[in-house]
């Protein structure tokens, strides 16, 4: 059901998020690694970077698995019912 309010109401995968982040970090931290052993200081670097962001991220989503089911709901939490007044 569409109402028009999905970016105030939008629910995010934060599961998938969280997984996918895993895999982001195993990645970059492989990447990080191997350049820096093979001798490429530019792309460990570049590597580094993006490691940090995805933990900042990881960091972000597990605060948000956290909080609960406002940001996180389950199976057993409705949808949010759609603003009174609209068409």
């Amino acid at each position: 059901m569409r109402t028009g309010s999905e970016p105030r109401t939008a629910r995010s995968p934060l599961r998938m998020r969280f997984w996918l982040s895993v895999w982001g970090v195993v990645w970059t931290v492989f990447g990080t690694a191997a350049f820096a052993i093979a001798g490429r200081p530019g792309w460990a670097l570049a590597c580094g970077v993006l490691w940090l962001i995805i933990t900042i991220d990881l960091l972000v989503i597990l605060r948000h698995i956290r909080q609960g089911p406002h940001y996180q709901p389950g199976r057993d939490v409705p949808p949010y019912q759609p603003p009174r007044g609209s068409p």
